[in-house]
């Protein structure tokens, strides 16, 4: 995963280019917006979702790596770690995703655009994964499974309800059945992992591992996710890793073909450059015409008054030292202007 976001080795050092808010801004949002739109479409049938659900957790327990039952008790016995929990499943991929992008377009501009790609990738992809397998929770099986909705138990301290981190009387504006893969898990390993690559105080980087594993603890001792789902989303963030270049070559050829046929307000969409150091940065608009000064060839050499070169000619009627093209206005015998000519011939 690493390489999708590290410059080549043979990369040349970047052009000028820079990502734009304003075009950057839209784009998230137009992505984002039908992300939130798609997860709502796709929800799948209750009785399929639970079936999902539990062959998930059977084979966890036939794989001896159900850590959800004592993580959950844990936080479900322990306000002191399920309300804070809590707070942080519903808020922190809100908050720190963003401002890992921020972090990205302001600091490391040259990697941004690879950076957001990735995720960009990676969310299309789970959302793939919602509609092909939709999977209810461990939160929302019967109690007969021993599982407790700490969501739930401690919605008195937040604004959520009955509907994971959605506000309360808007569970009906989430997919609750959305849990494979989990992105949760997903986002904070894209976070983690620029966050380590590209921090430079140990802090930072420190952070960067910390937060992956502190979100793959939560998203199961709240009952949110199986430990399989967070699995799930790792491999969603490696596939949308492995995508990103060819996502990025097909989007310069998508900006390059709209350049070429648009014109006016329409234009702008397509105005952006490619990135920083790459060869259509490099490469030479096609038909492009040269509007390069010629080159002086005198060198800025001068010849001072009455000086004359060596074999140029001169006319009767000229002063001494100027010099004219070709023969000389007076058809005067070539022979007579010559170098070789008497001076009283010249």
């Amino acid at each position: 995963m690493p390489h999708a976001i590290a410059p080549p080795a043979n990369a040349q050092p970047p052009t000028g280019h820079r990502p734009r808010w304003w075009t950057e801004l839209p784009l998230i949002a137009v992505v984002y917006a039908l992300y939130s739109v798609g997860r709502l479409l796709v929800r799948g049938d209750v009785t399929t979702a639970v079936d999902h659900g539990l062959a998930i957790l059977r084979l966890e327990q036939a794989l001896y790596l159900n850590a959800e039952h004592p993580l959950n008790r844990l936080f479900t016995s322990t306000p002191s770690l399920g309300i804070p929990a809590d707070f942080a499943y519903a808020s922190l991929h809100y908050a720190v995703t963003p401002a890992v992008l921020i972090w990205m377009f302001r600091r490391r501009s040259a990697l941004y655009r690879s950076a957001r790609v990735w995720l960009m990738n990676s969310t299309l992809l789970g959302l793939v994964g919602f509609s092909l397998m939709p999977t209810c929770p461990p939160r929302l099986l019967d109690a007969s499974h021993g599982f407790v909705d700490t969501m739930a138990q401690y919605s008195a301290y937040g604004w959520w309800g009955q509907g994971a981190s959605a506000p309360r009387g808007l569970s009906g504006m989430t997919n609750q059945y959305a849990a494979m893969p989990s992105l949760h898990v997903g986002w904070s390993l894209w976070c983690g992992i620029l966050l380590w690559r590209h921090g430079r105080h140990p802090l930072v980087r420190a952070a960067g591992v910390a937060y992956p594993l502190l979100t793959t603890v939560i998203v199961m001792g709240t009952a949110n996710h199986y430990f399989l789902d967070a699995v799930a989303g790792a491999a969603v963030m490696g596939a949308g890793a492995l995508l990103v270049k060819p996502v990025t070559r097909f989007a310069d050829r998508v900006k390059a073909w709209g350049a070429a046929r648009f014109t006016g307000p329409v234009a702008v969409l397509f105005a952006a450059g490619p990135p920083h150091g790459s060869a259509a940065a490099q490469r030479p608009v096609s038909g492009a015409v040269s509007v390069t000064a010629p080159p002086n060839v005198s060198s800025g050499c001068k010849t001072s008054p009455g000086e004359r070169i060596p074999g140029q000619r001169t006319t009767s009627a000229d002063p001494p030292g100027t010099a004219v093209d070709g023969a000389s206005a007076g058809g005067a015998d070539p022979a007579a202007t010559s170098d070789d000519a008497p001076a009283a011939a010249r």
